[in-house]
C-alpha cells in the first residue's frame, strides 16, 4: 500500500515546489495589474501611459503627469495595493502632457 502512494505523494512534493518558486512571479504579476488599474481609472493621475515595473513587491512608476499632485497621488496610490512593499517614483512633472 505504501509503494502504491509514494509516487502519488512524491508527485504531491514535486507540484508544491513548483508552485512555490513561482509565487513571487505571480504575486509580482497580480501587484502589476492592481497598480495599473488604480493609475489607470484615476482621474487626477491619468496613469493610462504611466510604465509600472514591479519587482519582488518593488513598483516603479516612470513617465509623465501633469501635476505635482498628480506625481504624490501616483505613489499614495501603489503604497495603498495590498502586498506593494515599497514605491519608486521616477514620474516626471511636465504641464504640457495631456
Amino acid at each position: 500500500m505504501i509503494l502504491k502512494l509514494f509516487p502519488l505523494l512524491l508527485s504531491l512534493i514535486f507540484t508544491m515546489a513548483m508552485v512555490a518558486a513561482d509565487d513571487k512571479a505571480v504575486s509580482d504579476n497580480v501587484l502589476y495589474d492592481q497598480v495599473r488599474m488604480k493609475l489607470v481609472s484615476d482621474l487626477t493621475v491619468k496613469g493610462g501611459s504611466l510604465g509600472v515595473v514591479v519587482e519582488q513587491g518593488v513598483v516603479t512608476m516612470t513617465g509623465k503627469v501633469k501635476t505635482e499632485k498628480a506625481k504624490e497621488k501616483a505613489t499614495k496610490l501603489a503604497k495603498g495595493v495590498k502586498g506593494v512593499k515599497s514605491v519608486v517614483n521616477k514620474l516626471v512633472v511636465d504641464p504640457t502632457t495631456p
